[in-house]
């Protein structure tokens, strides 16, 4: 748990002049007596690394003390719901040295403001504990900042917990890849990936799975994963186990069959391409969106060199074009979260390109970030009159149209910016010779 102390003490150097107090998450119901399957506050789980719900945290910068508050548990919880640790064993589990119960956090508050005048915590416990922590001004806008700066550079620990999640959940991938064939349904290839990630000790994702096969492909974030797999057809899975609440988020594209059409090769090689290049560029000192730009450049490019896209490559990217099939951003923050932190106020910038882009930042090391460009055939977009007479100059809606059929292909990698060449996370197969390797049977 020494990992956890050292965020603790950073965050209490961040912010030495007042008390700092988080609340940890609880269970949510799912329907009369049944809760849904408890996941910890992002937050919380970074300065603790404690799962259990009802929680909360003491930081007491000038005494410096950190004391963890938990449920007082009776025996009835007992009965139906098994252990849960007491102070004494919360100590050694969690690597804290002051354990207290939660029906005695607002005495310690009151307390332990003496001296100060400002408290660092989060709208709930601001809420909770208006009356205890009177006379002392709360600053929750300032906690959330300093928190999103800390979380933005993994440390050593969490670069650990990162590649382990990458580990369980490339081999879960390689699984999928072996075993799916036609005739299957989408839902048959999720189970083999979370089995896969269940049989290794890791019980939670990251994220619900995206298994899509056909036109779901296209869909950017389907969730049905309810349709039959066909023969000649790609499916897209994108997945990620975590562990203790660190995730890899892995996108795979391949053909159920085994092997690759030829336009099938040509489409997925020109995401490759773009994903590839981007890797290798990713330098601290980058601005993300100018990788992001990079990408769309690449793809349309590769959607010239095909007929769907013609002009000049760079008003196909200024003016929107290429947006057409590849609707969404290359890159994101990786981390407890699978969109991760951005990294608090003061590393927000402008966007620097025309291009509209989600995450901008310049990279530093330590960041850990997913590349995924994708190619995608959406109805939705190809088919709408407004878009049509937009692109009509730029785009062979006829050549496009005849794709209409074939769904998409996104692959998605988890980098970590260093000094030099970055780290790649992910070892699961993308070449197209050793997708078609793995997915021999």
């Amino acid at each position: 748990m020494e990992p956890y102390l050292g965020h603790r003490k950073a965050l209490e150097r961040r912010l030495p002049d007042g008390l700092i107090l988080l609340s940890g998450g609880t269970m949510l119901t799912r329907n009369h007596d049944v809760d849904f399957v408890f996941r910890q506050k992002s937050h919380f789980l970074y300065l603790t690394g404690v799962e259990e719900p009802g929680c909360h945290l003491l930081i007491d910068p000038k005494r410096r003390r950190h004391t963890l508050f938990i449920p007082r548990i009776d025996n009835h919880h007992r009965v139906w719901l098994g252990h849960v640790p007491g102070p004494q064993e919360a100590r050694r589990l969690f690597g804290i040295d002051r354990v207290a119960y939660t029906d005695e956090l607002p005495a310690a508050l009151r307390r332990a403001k003496a001296g100060y005048r400002k408290t660092y915590l989060d709208a709930i416990s601001a809420s909770r504990h208006k009356q205890a922590l009177r006379g002392v001004a709360a600053a929750p806008a300032l906690l959330e900042d300093a928190l999103q700066e800390l979380r933005a550079c993994k440390t050593p620990g969490e670069l650990a917990l990162l590649k382990q999640s990458n580990a369980v959940s490339g081999q879960a991938h390689r699984e999928v890849m072996r075993s799916v064939r036609p005739g299957q349904y989408e839902f048959e290839a999720q189970a083999v990936f979370e089995a896969a990630c269940l049989r290794r000790g890791f019980r939670h994702l990251g994220y619900p799975s995206i298994v899509a096969t056909g036109t779901n492909g296209a869909v950017l974030h389907y969730h049905r994963n309810a349709a039959k797999i066909k023969d000649g057809d790609l499916l897209l899975i994108d997945a990620g186990a975590e562990l203790k609440g660190y995730t890899a988020d892995i996108t795979r594209t391949f053909p159920a069959n085994g092997r690759f059409t030829r336009r099938q090769r040509d489409i997925y090689s020109i995401v490759l391409a773009a994903q590839k290049s981007c890797i290798a560029r990713s330098r601290p000192g980058i601005v993300s969106a100018d990788l992001h730009l990079h990408s769309m450049t690449v793809i349309a490019e590769g959607l010239k060199d095909l007929g769907i896209l013609r002009g000049d490559t760079a008003g196909l990217v200024e003016g929107g074009a290429v947006r057409l099939f590849y609707p969404h951003g290359l890159t994101h923050m990786l981390g407890l979260d699978v969109h991760d932190v951005t990294g608090g106020r003061k590393r927000r910038m402008p966007n620097p390109t025309k291009v509209p882009v989600r995450f901008v930042a310049r990279l530093e090391p330590g960041f850990v970030i997913t590349m995924e460009p994708g190619i995608y055939f959406i109805g939705a977009l190809l088919q709408d009159p407004a878009l049509r007479r937009k692109h009509r100059a730029s785009v062979d809606f006829a050549k496009a149209d005849g794709f209409l059929d074939f769904g998409g292909v996104r692959i998605e990698d988890d980098i970590v910016i260093r000094p030099g060449a970055p780290l790649n996370l992910t070892d699961v197969p993308k070449e197209i010779a050793d997708v078609e390797e793995a997915c021999r049977r």
